[in-house]
């Protein structure tokens, strides 16, 4: 049996604006995804420049306990050191039943204005294929518009890092911009997000094609809801 295929997208931003502090993709928001859907689908790699996809060391530093993490960053290397170029999937969808954005800050400099990413988006979206992201990784989302020029959010629930998180950890003046803002302008007012700081989040919109989730404590839960709905 074939198994399906999942693009997970990595950013290749390693530094955090003009700041020089060291940046890149969530290790939890791959890691956990990752365990869940693993076994069930072909998982393939990409990022906007290809190669070696910056790892966040906060990430590493802030999950050092975490034997999910521990495990993938000791076994997994190779995943986000040898990543394919993300133009190279144009055209591609058909071969895929979901793309997921990782977050960690990096997708904030990169992915959200991407015109590469964008195009990739609207054509997994038109085939119908699962959109799905986490955390940061929703700015990947939060700036597309489709082909009758509406946003891709339009009247959907969506979540990704909040304001008061991103204020939390101090990096609310770093950040181009205010993922929540953004989010809850492109949905018409559809953000959502937990009752407190780092709570487990998820939207699920669209029969279940739209998926985001909050934080990094969000992951696991965006994982099984891709796995629900590429086995639908």
């Amino acid at each position: 049996m074939t198994l399906p295929k999942i693009l997970a997208v990595l950013t290749s931003t390693g530094t955090l604006g003009d700041s020089g502090m060291p940046t890149g993709w969530y290790l939890p928001e791959f890691a956990h995804p990752y365990n869940i859907l693993a076994p069930h689908a072909e998982i393939v790699v990409a990022s906007p420049a290809g190669g070696a996809a910056p790892l966040d060391p906060s990430s590493v530093e802030a999950f050092k306990s975490d034997p999910q993490c521990v495990g993938f960053l000791n076994t997994q290397t190779a995943l986000w050191k040898n990543t394919q170029k993300l133009s190279d999937f144009l055209g591609r969808a058909g071969e895929f039943h979901a793309i997921y954005f990782v977050g960690g800050h990096g997708p904030m400099f990169d992915l959200a204005t991407s015109s590469v990413s964008h195009q990739l988006v609207n054509e997994f979206w038109s085939a119908g294929k699962v959109v799905s992201a986490v955390c940061h990784g929703s700015a990947a989302l939060a700036f597309i518009r489709t082909a009758n020029g509406t946003s891709l959010l339009a009247g959907s629930e969506v979540t990704g890092f909040s304001n008061a998180e991103e204020d939390a950890i101090q990096l609310g003046e770093a950040v181009p911009f205010k993922l929540e803002d953004k989010l809850s302008k492109a949905s018409g007012g559809h953000y959502v997000k937990a009752d407190s700081l780092w709570g487990v989040k998820i939207a699920v919109a669209r029969d279940g094609r739209l998926i985001t989730g909050q934080n990094p404590a969000s992951a696991a839960a965006v994982g099984e809801a891709i796995l629900k709905s590429i086995r639908s």
